[in-house]
């Protein structure tokens, strides 16, 4: 779901937020008020006080939204199903600034799964990159994807790497990606 609208609210409990685009982790106290800018893979912009911040989708409740459904894999599902399962979380990846996923902008480089040293479950290896390199977003977007893929039944481990060989640049977008942000 993507909000260009800027739908008010009022934080009903104090709730972590990360300033957009320093990255930096702060306290919004409940009774902030500010506005949804941008809704998109469960989690939220939300403009306060002249700032933008990002709001984790496990902190929806905050803002009086509801918790992501729980994913399932059908009986017996294969690495085929689970690695469409993957792509399908990375796409509910967002840089909060850009209202196109991390796939359609290009910046996932490489997806594979493999068995843990464990013996149990999967494993999701992702190298991914920024469109910035000094993105103070990057690791809030590394923790993302992590947390996404972390959902998925039967991964247990994640190996998630951000990358800057080779460097981001606009023609690795989809042509969706272009049309969006207009850079077609």
């Amino acid at each position: 779901m993507y909000s260009r609208s800027s739908e008010p609210v009022r934080f009903e409990r104090d709730c972590p937020a990360v300033l957009v685009p320093q990255g930096d982790e702060v306290t919004l106290p409940a009774g902030t008020v500010g506005y949804i800018t941008q809704a998109l893979g469960g989690s939220w912009t939300v403009f306060v006080e002249g700032n933008l911040m990002r709001i984790a989708g496990k902190d929806g409740d905050a803002i009086g939204k509801p918790p992501a459904e729980p994913l399932v894999l059908p009986e017996g599902a294969g690495d085929e199903d689970v690695e469409r399962l993957v792509w399908e979380q990375l796409r509910t990846c967002f840089d909060p600034e850009i209202p196109v996923n991390i796939v359609e902008l290009g910046l996932v480089y490489l997806v594979e799964l493999y068995t843990p040293e464990s013996g149990n479950g999967r494993g999701v290896r992702v190298r991914m990159t920024l469109t910035a390199p000094g993105c103070g977003m990057g690791e809030i977007l590394v923790d993302d994807v992590r947390s996404k893929l972390e959902q998925i039944p039967t991964v247990t481990e994640t190996d998630i790497e951000l990358v800057f060989d080779p460097p981001w640049n606009q023609t690795m977008m989809s042509d969706v990606a272009r049309l969006e942000t207009g850079m077609f």
